[in-house]
């Protein structure tokens, strides 16, 4: 396991605040700026998610996919946020009397996901002003914040440090690059990883900290309950897709043949998969993490967690 001197750690945290300072950000004056959503243009890019590989779709009907699972993804972070804050609040209060400067990171941390959390219900406002009646977000908020906070402090971390890193994947290989985004979607996604970049950051050093606590039978007790946590997610996405793909076929203009409808929705399902764990699980930076946390047998029993989830690469490569 990796010895980090505390001087280091020090830095890190205080480094977190200063950049966490620099790029501060307000959702009307930064991100919204007044705007609305462009529908001629995809939300989310085709990396993320997938629609050019459903070849029968039509080119707006692909770009309406987009869009619908551009929903989701704004409605799965504001639902992730809710989680995540309390969590880092939770741990927040161990420096409390203790490291000042880890307590002020934390509390910045705390403070920008409770802003997350209201940009992305200010975006599910503006996508249901135009977008056609009927879809729905499955999971409620509070019940899968119940589920997840319900587990272990190192459990909790691991998967909160998971969801952070994909977020820097999303970003940097398939966001940034792609110039055919709406602008405003794109925005949400420019600021919202600005600042997540440095949760993940934090992410790192309290999961560290949680993992130095821990005995060996604590830990393996841990693991499992990382495996429960994304297998409770696979659930949500299952749930999601399955609804995400009925109003897709309600409102895209013209009646799929059943195989066609079949293949979008075994689509979505992968997609999702590969947005929400897949692409964040094969990510070096979290494997590299775990690999210095677990041991050899611990690391094949989150890969054969994962194994199912494999169908979600088929789509992605």
């Amino acid at each position: 396991m990796e010895v980090i001197d505390s001087a280091s750690v020090d830095r890190r945290y205080a480094k977190c605040i200063e950049v966490s300072k620099r790029i501060r950000w307000d959702i009307d004056r930064d991100v919204i700026r007044g705007r609305r959503f462009d529908f001629t243009q995809k939300f989310l890019p085709d990396g993320l998610s997938l629609a050019p590989r459903l070849r029968f779709l039509h080119e707006p009907e692909a770009r309406l996919l987009s869009q619908v699972q551009g929903r989701t993804y704004a409605n799965m972070f504001r639902l992730c946020e809710r989680f995540i804050g309390a969590k880092i609040m939770d741990v927040s209060r161990e420096h409390s009397l203790g490291d000042q400067v880890a307590l002020e990171a934390l509390v910045r941390f705390t403070d920008e996901e409770l802003k997350h959390q209201e940009l992305f219900r200010r975006l599910e406002v503006l996508m249901a002003a135009d977008m056609p009646a009927g879809y729905a977000f499955v999971p409620e908020a509070n019940d899968v914040a119940r589920f997840v906070l319900g587990k272990s402090t190192w459990a909790v971390l691991a998967l909160t440090c998971h969801i952070e890193i994909f977020t820097q994947v999303h970003y940097r290989q398939s966001v940034e690059p792609d110039g055919a985004l709406s602008p405003l979607f794109k925005d949400v996604l420019f600021f919202h990883w600005r600042e997540e970049s440095q949760h993940a950051i934090l992410d790192e050093l309290e999961l560290r900290r949680e993992d130095a606590k821990l005995s060996a039978t604590g830990r393996d007790a841990a693991v499992d309950e990382l495996i429960a946590l994304v297998a409770g997610i696979d659930g949500l996405l299952q749930l999601q897709a399955a609804s995400d793909a009925q109003y897709f076929f309600r409102v895209c203009g013209r009646p799929l043949p059943q195989n066609e409808q079949a293949e979008t929705a075994a689509l979505l399902l992968s997609a999702y998969r590969w947005q929400y764990i897949v692409s964040g699980a094969q990510e070096p930076r979290f494997t590299d993490l775990l690999n210095d946390l677990l041991t050899p047998e611990q690391m094949q029993r989150v890969g054969a967690a994962l194994a199912p989830l494999a169908d979600a690469t088929r789509w992605a490569s």
